[in-house]
């Protein structure tokens, strides 16, 4: 009893709870599967405890990271400030320089500050010539060869008697020669496209025993539009649409006013600064000067190529139902200086790949020599729309457009994508638009120069 005495007094749960089947199971060792859950458990805790893992910066190459729209915004937001801060010193520096009034008393008080209309009207006497020689050629009333000859003296004649009139005969201002000197340019680019295009139809049809290739109305309408490559039957739009022309008309209208007001606010004062032409300042002003006038030259740039190839272009397609709106492509995405060259300007460049490059290729010349070709006569080109007028052959812009061909093979060889695109963009902002203000610099100094010692 006093054994007994001394048991603790078991209740029937506690008793239950100890028996050997719960007992058991509190005791069995432990199997595979929970001691992987337990290392997968401590592995979990261990992983939220870390803050640390292999990674790249986000401006490395290898981080492939893409996403820097914050820092084109930033680029905005500051590109803005710094030119709001400098139209301000422009302003208070120089007061408002722009009076239209001023503009239109200029442009009336001296007949030769207009372009020679006369000259663009005699114009027509080369484009009824070139008429006429295709009908010859197509009756059959004269020979290939001597059509062809009588077809290069006209063209030849439309380059340079604009050129010698206006010269030699009689005296004009620099705007109203480029005008007429950029207007037979163009006659004669279209017309070599009209006499080649007749060409090539008589040697396809002639075997078919058909005498005619040509179709004469198209002529005219072909002089007038958009486009430098003829062909017998061009796209047409289904109808003109009055509203796209008011919207193209209030473009053109816009941007030429923002064109002559950079001009008179922006560049008149940077020119009048520096009082000494280029061919005769030192390296170190004349980068300088080049420097200083960059941004204003380039936002000119810009605005031309708008109000250009986009809003006049369309609104002459538009009033004549041309259907080849492709004037331009994305050239503002070109890697390389050759993609540049060949989408910003889409009408020069079909005229040089059909009339040129393709020739030259065809008659077995290298690919090579067919794209140097078409460089150098680009370059010829450019160099006498900007020099004829100005009186100033100086081979600047020539050079300059042949020194971008070992420039385009570098970057079409070593620098792509971000880069390469980078690189074009300085070529643009330094490059032909910035010499094409030398000329205009040293035009307006020399004017300057010549006005000061008749006084």
């Amino acid at each position: 009893m006093a054994g007994q005495s001394e048991l603790p007094d078991v209740s029937p749960t506690f008793r239950k709870k100890s028996s050997p089947k719960f007992s058991n199971i509190r005791t069995r060792p432990q199997t595979t599967e929970r001691s992987k859950f337990y290392e997968d458990l401590v592995e979990e805790m261990r992983r939220k405890m870390c803050c640390h893992k292999t990674r790249e910066s986000l401006f490395s190459s290898s981080s492939g990271f893409l996403n820097y729209r914050g820092i084109l915004n930033w680029a905005v937001v500051v590109l803005i400030l710094t030119h709001a801060h400098m139209v301000l010193e422009n302003l208070i520096t120089y007061g408002i320089l722009v009076d239209p009034v001023q503009i239109i008393a200029f442009a009336l008080s001296d007949p030769n500050t207009w372009p020679g209309s006369y000259l663009i009207v005699v114009s027509n006497v080369f484009v009824l010539a070139a008429l006429h020689i295709e009908k010859s050629l197509s009756a059959m009333a004269i020979s290939e060869k001597l059509g062809y000859t009588a077809q290069m003296m006209n063209l030849g004649t439309i380059l340079f008697f604009p050129l010698f009139v206006l010269n030699v005969l009689t005296s004009s201002s620099a705007a109203g020669s480029a005008v007429v000197i950029v207007v037979h340019a163009l006659i004669f680019m279209k017309l070599y496209s009209y006499h080649e295009v007749n060409r090539w139809l008589r040697e396809e049809w002639a075997p078919l025993g058909l005498k005619s290739a040509m179709k004469q109305p198209d002529l005219y309408y072909f002089l007038f539009a958009p486009t430098l490559c003829y062909q017998m039957n061009f796209p047409r739009s289904t109808k003109i649409r009055i509203r796209f022309l008011l919207r193209r008309l209030f473009e053109m209208f816009f941007l030429t006013h923002l064109f002559i007001g950079l001009i008179l606010q922006w560049v008149l004062p940077l020119t009048r600064n520096s009082m000494q032409p280029f061919v005769e300042m030192k390296l170190t002003i004349k980068v300088h000067q080049l420097l200083l006038i960059a941004i204003p030259n380039h936002f000119m740039w810009l605005i031309f190529f708008h109000g250009f190839f986009h809003s006049t272009l369309n609104f002459i397609a538009e009033l004549m139902r041309f259907g080849d709106r492709r004037f331009y492509r994305d050239w503002w995405n070109s890697e390389t200086l050759t993609y540049f060259w060949s989408n910003s300007n889409i009408i020069l460049h079909k005229w040089y790949m059909r009339h040129v490059y393709r020739p030259l290729i065809e008659k077995g010349y290298s690919k090579w020599e067919g794209q140097a070709t078409v460089y150098i006569l680009s370059a010829l080109y450019h160099e006498y729309l900007l020099a004829a007028p100005l009186q100033m052959f100086r081979m600047w812009l020539f050079i300059l457009m042949l020194l971008q061909v070992p420039t385009a093979w570098f970057l079409s060889k070593h620098l792509r994508g971000f880069y390469g695109n980078a690189i074009v963009w300085i070529c643009i902002i330094l490059g032909p638009p910035l010499v094409m203000y030398m000329y205009i610099h040293d035009y307006y100094m020399f004017q300057h120069l010549k006005a000061n010692e008749q006084n």
